[in-house]
């Protein structure tokens, strides 16, 4: 979306605790500032999705992927207002229950301008970007031309693809790409919002999502910013529908290059207010569903509180109908909706009139109302529902259907014969009206007073009655905490504390406490694998916990300042292991239990460094432990860990942090950063996989000291292979180095003579000869940035 939106937003001066907006810097992504909240705040959505602090506006790279909803949209996280542009993210394994997750796309990490965009799934690996078993999420942003960014870890992080260069340079005024598959002819194809001489479209196609063609334009005054395309049957044929920001939208044909129809005149598929700012804009839809379903979300710009602005309509499945006026969208909230159905009450047959309420007695905040009138007979001039009504006879809002004028919520409508049906979503700040099968649709933003006393709902006809068909009222339960923002896990949730405070930070959980306190899954097991990675702050201890009572009576595992490892369980230290514990520094514990049988091992270790035997506890849930201080846990997983290296002793840190995912050991750091094994060697080959994630350069460290000098053999993103050592870059290899793309880097090291290949070639990038060191540590080095390092191996 344009800049024009400073102005818009100027009534929302108040800004987070965060600060001023600002730039990150690659050590620093991914940028979460956010404050903690339990999403209860007066008029925060309880279903609808909002960012846990901060400006939103516009979804952005709508997908589904590798198993998870991504929502994805134009964010300033530090203010109220908008401001220097991010991609917000969050995530959903059913577009209901909602978590924040860290900054996608960071303005002095990301180049170009942030502004708004489309994303699709490369299931089919068309542009090659794929390292790994994921499925690359590849999305779309920029002005006056498109920039491509992608990710191969679902969203944790995204590359600028061509180091940001536009792959589409527009002259014009342009913005907003949205991109789309194209099954008949097996291309990509994206619509970009531009002002060729008015507004309009420019249709571009690809077979790979990254060399584009211009195919077409297609121009409309009413086509204005944040266009979508997509296709849905009607009568089981595929029709293409061209949409823009205000909701209105068009029904055509695509060849393969142009977009048509025989109705230019466009509809409008929301009836709320739609302009920036306002209740409904700037709608796209999802990517690659897994049911074929077009599931629609948009922004509402209406609702606010003391630490955000702004939020998304309830999802949506979109369909097409016949009519006399043309094919029309009809808009239906997902089914998705029933997983937060508590209590129902029904009504069938009923008389409605000025004093029989049949709703009379019910409180609540958050529900769904479902009814059908009957016309036939109907004295009543006007019917309908006031939502959040009082004793006095005040209402937040109420939703009639007026005879006479012939509408609804005041809004033209056709009843469907002689009924008139109305389904209501309340939330705390948003009220969504629908009838006629989705035909009308109304988003809107309400502030809805959840005391009490202003909990009832009157249904009520005044001058005369209606026959109540049906009705049905259910409670909604709140679709937030179900998950976690920065805590990597592959355990269950809902998670809860037993004591202290557990808040989301950029590297994972942070708990503070005065004694004990423990965070706990709700997973359980008996024999496992079971790990994750610990750093004490100010905390006299951090630990694992494991088969544990929901109180967190179990085991623990921990690292402890004292300068221990330890297993221990609620009256009893079962073994300890003596090594210095730094604060500040990141360990790795990995635990498995067999029976009475519990082994403990650190950093990567191939040997356990506790082996020990206790019958107390036979099964439970998995968690962390805080003592004394304020610590920090991330990566909590059961199952292997991502780390496969030759055997060693606890491997050592020297700088930067180095946590182990499923899939990879992960470092970051400011500078140059270290990670050792106790493997010293001479003469060596030595291999491993390395992705410079986002960043400078990774590399494979040998001959080295215990402070990480030695030799290292890097990739370098300025696009080189080079060989160093402290003082002297020894030799270098030109040639691309893409970030978030893994390669394969060997070095074998005889006597004097060092010699580097690249992704498994016959030949030698580098060959040369340096006498500073004759052996060391076997290690890791990570220089600004992050890296991911898998399969090292020496022979």
């Amino acid at each position: 979306m344009r800049a024009l939106l400073v102005v818009l937003a100027t009534a929302f001066a108040l800004l987070v605790p965060a600060g001023p907006a600002s730039a990150g810097t690659a050590p620093d992504y991914a940028e979460f500032p956010y404050a903690p909240t339990t999403y209860s705040e007066p008029f925060r959505g309880q279903f609808h999705f909002s960012s846990q602090s901060g400006w939103m506006n516009d979804p952005n790279g709508l997908v589904f992927a590798n198993g998870l909803y991504h929502f994805f949209y134009q964010h300033n996280p530090h203010g109220l207002e908008w401001d220097t542009m991010h991609w917000g993210h969050a995530t959903s394994p059913d577009l209901v229950h909602w978590t924040q997750k860290p900054i996608a796309l960071e303005p002095g990490v990301h180049p170009g301008t942030l502004f708004s965009g489309g994303g699709i799934v490369d299931r089919f690996n068309t542009s090659g970007l794929k390292t790994g078993a994921l499925d690359p999420i590849v999305v779309f942003s920029n002005t006056n031309g498109v920039s491509v960014f992608y990710s191969n870890d679902n969203g944790r992080s995204f590359q600028a693809y061509d180091g940001g260069r536009k792959q589409i340079e527009i002259p014009e005024e342009s913005r907003d790409p949205n991109v789309v598959w194209d099954a008949d002819r097996r291309q990509w194809v994206m619509v970009v919002w531009s002002n060729r001489g008015g507004n309009g479209v420019d249709i571009y196609t690809s077979p790979d999502l990254l060399q584009w063609t211009f195919a077409s334009r297609y121009a409309a005054d009413w086509l204005f910013e944040c266009p979508d395309l997509f296709v849905l049957p009607l009568d089981g044929r595929p029709q293409w529908v061209l949409t823009s920001a205000t909701s209105e939208y068009v029904v055509g044909t695509f060849d393969g290059k142009t977009f048509r129809t025989d109705r230019p005149q466009p509809k409008k598929m929301n009836l709320g207010t739609t302009y920036p700012g306002g209740t409904f804009y700037a709608a796209e839809s999802f990517d690659n569903t897994p049911d074929g379903r077009v599931v629609q979300m948009a922004w509402q710009g209406g609702n606010r509180g003391d630490s955000w602005t702004g939020n998304a309509t309830f999802p949506v499945a979109l369909g097409l109908v016949g009519s006399p006026d043309g094919p029309k969208i009809t808009r239906t909230p997902v089914a998705e909706l029933d997983s937060l159905r508590a209590d129902t009450r029904t009504w069938r047959n009923t008389a409605v009139t000025a004093t029989n309420n049949p709703f009379a007695g019910i409180l609540a905040d958050t529900y769904e109302i479902t009814a059908r009138f009957d016309l036939r007979g109907a004295t009543a001039q006007e019917f309908g529902f006031a939502l959040h009504s009082r004793s006095d006879g005040t209402a937040d809002r109420t939703v009639t259907y007026n005879r006479a004028a012939g509408t609804l919520y005041g809004r033209p409508f056709q009843p469907t014969g002689d009924e008139v049906s109305v389904r209501l979503l309340v939330d705390r700040g948003q009220l969504e009206v629908f009838s006629g099968d989705g035909l009308f649709s109304v988003a809107d933003n309400v502030n809805f007073d959840s005391a009490a006393v202003s909990q009832g709902i009157r249904l009520f006809a005044n001058g005369g009655q209606v026959r109540l068909k049906d009705a049905k009222f259910t409670r909604l339960s709140t679709s937030w905490g179900t998950a976690q923002s920065t805590l990597e896990s592959n355990l269950q949730g809902p998670w809860h504390a037993t004591a202290g405070s557990w808040t989301d930070v950029a590297g994972g959980k942070r708990a503070q406490a005065p004694g004990d306190s423990f965070y706990l899954s709700a997973s359980t097991a008996g024999d496992a694998t079971y790990q994750g990675d610990l750093r004490l702050d100010t905390a006299q201890a951090a630990g694992l916990t494991f088969r544990a009572t929901p109180e967190g009576a179990g085991y623990t595992a921990n690292i402890d300042a004292a300068g221990v490892v330890k297993l221990w369980r609620p009256g009893r230290d079962i073994a300890s292991y003596s090594t210095p514990i730094a604060q500040g520094q990141t360990y790795h514990l990995t635990v498995r239990t067999t029976g009475s049988r519990i082994q403990v091992w650190l950093n990567h270790g191939t040997s356990p460094i506790i082996d020990a035997t206790d019958t107390a506890y036979s099964s439970g849930r998995f968690g962390a432990n805080v003592y004394r201080g304020t610590a920090t846990v991330q990566n909590l997983n059961t199952g292997p860990s991502g780390f496969a290296a030759f055997a060693s002793g606890p491997w050592t840190a020297v700088g930067g942090t180095w946590t182990a995912t499923p899939d990879s050991l992960r470092a970051n750091a400011s500078g140059d950063a270290f990670y050792l094994s106790d493997r010293t060697a001479s003469d060596l080959v030595y291999e491993g996989d390395l992705s410079v994630v986002n960043g400078v350069a990774a590399g494979l460290t040998f001959r080295a000291g215990a402070d990480g000098a030695g030799y290292t053999a890097n990739i370098d993103a300025s696009g080189a292979v080079k060989l160093w050592r402290p003082g002297r870059d020894i030799a270098t290899f030109s040639t691309p180095i893409v970030q978030g793309r893994t390669y394969h880097l060997k070095v074998q090291a005889t006597g004097s003579r060092i010699q580097v290949w690249l992704d498994r070639g016959t030949s030698p990038v580098i060959d040369a000869v340096d006498t500073t060191y004759g052996a060391g540590r076997v290690g890791l080095n990570v220089y600004a940035g992050t890296a991911a390092v898998r399969q090292l191996t020496i022979s």
